[in-house]
């Protein structure tokens, strides 16, 4: 096999370690009147309620189903982005809008409520909580409008904010985000079972934490805003909310110390190093040395894509080797093009490794997304190799100016080098494997 075609294996292998189907199977036990969580038993005193949001919400309940089914009856609904559902047996599943919030955001957002509303202290709750939870569990604050809610989220997401920094504000617009769904399930057990799409894996971060105690402040909320300039940009509206809450007329995020979290276990079991794990084991079979990075990749994603191609171009050890980085990039977005962090990190390796010499040949580099999609495209993410050189050369493409417009996607597309995988059912941000042979 090519490069070209071990490259994909390895991201394939990357992605299955990371599939709800094995770890929510390797999580959750049930033996006699007893769920047991990453080792923690629960026995069944009362309703188990099921509720979720993310990408990967409907195949995490579609395996806990497998498991507690017939033994134990759960009730409860969960929501996924749109072509993510899966078919549930008592589940209810629902589609909603990502990464911007829409109606049906909003109105699942009102089924979970409805599904953990009166509950008693003998109740379980699980909590089934992967990335993109933040605009699926969604709700509209008083006094503003869903599209005034709409033009925030586009517009914090083409500000080049992280997504800590997003979800600050996020949280601070809505009365389920940071730890707040946990206030409305007690007195119940809350056991959230968590996929992390963040970098560090905070768990206040993912999903914008509506089960943890959140840090976060509305102070915090409007310094993001000045950072990135979006006070005099964002709805009228918005603003005024968060005025308020900065002068106490709204109350705050539920912070530590508040009773709701004393019956709230947290349970992290898939994150963006298992996927490594796998991709290293994966590419050693393939006869590859391995190079890990451990520390998580953040940043503008066309200086990390330069950064990697150059590490490539002036790699001088044992061949053939395979580099594997992992994270989550941002982008400022300048341009009218269409791409993703994944693509744009792609095409400035591109850039780069037009400049260099004949050793570029022999560098193969991916960089995609877990979940299948990289921003509001088909695609995963974009391969470069020497392929990509030699037909963007054909095609007398202007590397520099599809970069500049932020159109890694219409490259790519000409070159025939699109990562297109279809909807994952995960999401433990982004991998880079390069291959130098």
């Amino acid at each position: 096999m090519t490069a070209y075609q071990h490259i994909q294996e390895i991201f394939h292998a990357a992605v299955a370690a990371v599939q709800p189907a094995v770890f929510m199977r390797n999580t959750v036990l049930f033996q006699g009147d007893t769920i047991t969580i990453a080792g923690t038993p629960f026995p069944i005193r009362g309703d188990v309620i099921v509720i979720g949001a993310g990408k990967a919400a409907a195949a995490m309940a579609q395996e806990l189903e497998s498991v507690l089914l017939p033994h134990v009856p759960i009730k409860g609904t969960v929501v996924t982005k749109y072509d993510h559902a899966l078919p549930l047996q008592q589940l209810q599943v629902l589609e909603a809008g990502h990464p911007v919030p829409d109606e049906n955001s909003v109105s699942a957002t009102q089924a979970i409520l409805r599904a953990v509303t009166n509950l008693h202290s003998e109740d379980l709750v699980i909590l089934l909580l992967s990335g993109g939870a933040s605009s699926l569990l969604a709700d509209v604050p008083a006094g503003c409008t869903l599209e005034e809610v709409q033009d925030l989220f586009q517009q914090l997401l083409h500000s080049g904010a992280d997504i800590a920094e997003m979800n600050t504000v996020r949280k601070h617009l809505s009365a389920v985000k940071g730890g707040q769904l946990a206030q409305h399930i007690y007195p119940a057990t809350l056991c959230s079972i968590i996929l992390s799409d963040v970098p560090g894996d905070q768990l206040e971060v993912i999903g914008s934490g509506p089960g943890v105690p959140d840090p976060t402040t509305f102070e915090d909320t409007m310094a993001i805003l000045s950072k990135y300039r979006l006070t005099t940009t964002i709805p009228s509206a918005i603003l005024s909310h968060i005025h308020k809450g900065l002068s106490g007329a709204i109350p705050e995020t539920a912070k530590a110390g508040d009773p709701a979290f004393e019956k709230v276990h947290n349970f992290l079991t898939g994150t963006n190093a298992i996927a490594l794990e796998a991709a290293a084991v994966k590419a050693k079979e393939l006869g590859y040395h391995v190079t890990l990075t451990t520390e998580c990749t953040t940043g503008e994603a066309r200086t990390i894509g330069t950064q990697l191609a150059q590490k490539a171009l002036h790699y001088d050890k044992k061949l053939p080797a395979c580099l594997l980085q992992g994270g989550e990039t941002t982008v400022t977005i300048k341009g009218n093009g269409k791409g993703g962090r994944n693509q744009e990190l792609v095409l400035a390796a591109v850039l780069e490794l037009e400049k260099a010499t004949a050793k570029a040949t022999h560098i193969t580099l991916l960089s995609a997304g877990t979940d299948g999609t990289d921003g509001p495209t088909d695609a995963a993410g974009a391969i470069a190799d020497a392929f990509t050189l030699q037909r963007s050369k054909a095609l007398q493409l202007n590397t520099a100016a599809y970069l500049d417009n932020n159109d890694a996607y219409h490259f790519f597309r000409q070159t025939d080098r699109l990562l297109i995988t279809g909807p994952t059912h995960t999401n433990v941000m982004d991998i880079q494997i390069v291959l130098i042979t």
